[in-house]
């Protein structure tokens, strides 16, 4: 007897007493824009995207020449990985676009967008960042309440970040407003080591 999961757009089929075992390849990031935030986490982006490129991983991203996401595109590219942008016209027209892309797919809005880099990733980090990241980063896990996929968000905790958003979806989780497990959705990782173990 075999057993067959869908992951993306990835099966996997192996015989149903044995471990099924996937292997992340497509990263999807969700990050800031801003270039006036700390040195910090610039440092701490470039890091992941230097260790996603020596591990040849994809980096399917917002595709824009500003902030974390330039920060982590450029590591990727320079140490051998490739680079998906995913580009609302908007952004494109405004000359927001990276050119640092493999691979540049533009998309009519911002929900698109989150729709499309879900898609093609086989999991999601959250690097710090503001009410974008915010929006994409919730607009994965309500996805997942309802079945529409099995992907999950990893908030990178750089610096202690999002300690406060931690606490609060725990709240919730406590409270019965979140009636899962929180580790069906989402995890947290205070470092980049910790970050790896959900990547490989």
């Amino acid at each position: 007897m075999f057993i067959y999961r869908q992951l993306g757009k990835n099966t996997e089929i192996c015989p149903a007493n044995s471990q099924l075992i996937f292997m992340i390849k497509k990263i999807g990031v969700f990050c800031s824009a801003s270039d006036n935030i700390d040195a910090i986490y610039f440092e701490k982006a470039r890091q992941l995207g230097k260790w996603m490129g020596k591990e040849n991983k994809v980096l399917v991203y917002g595709g824009t020449a500003l902030g974390l996401m330039e920060q982590i595109a450029r590591a990727v590219k320079e140490n051998g990985g490739n680079v998906v942008g995913i580009v609302p016209v908007k952004m494109k027209e405004n000359n927001l676009e990276s050119t640092l892309s493999d691979q540049t797919i533009e998309v009519g809005n911002l929900s698109e967008r989150k729709d499309l880099m879900l898609q093609k990733s086989d999991i999601m980090v959250a690097l710090p960042g503001g009410i974008g990241t915010l929006d994409e980063v919730f607009h994965v896990m309500a996805a997942a309440t309802i079945g529409d996929h099995i992907k999950k968000i990893i908030f990178y905790n750089i610096n202690g970040f999002y300690d406060p958003l931690w606490k609060l979806l725990n709240d919730m989780k406590t409270n019965h407003f979140i009636t899962e497990k929180l580790s069906n959705y989402c995890n947290l990782a205070n470092s980049l080591e910790e970050l790896k173990l959900f990547l490989r």
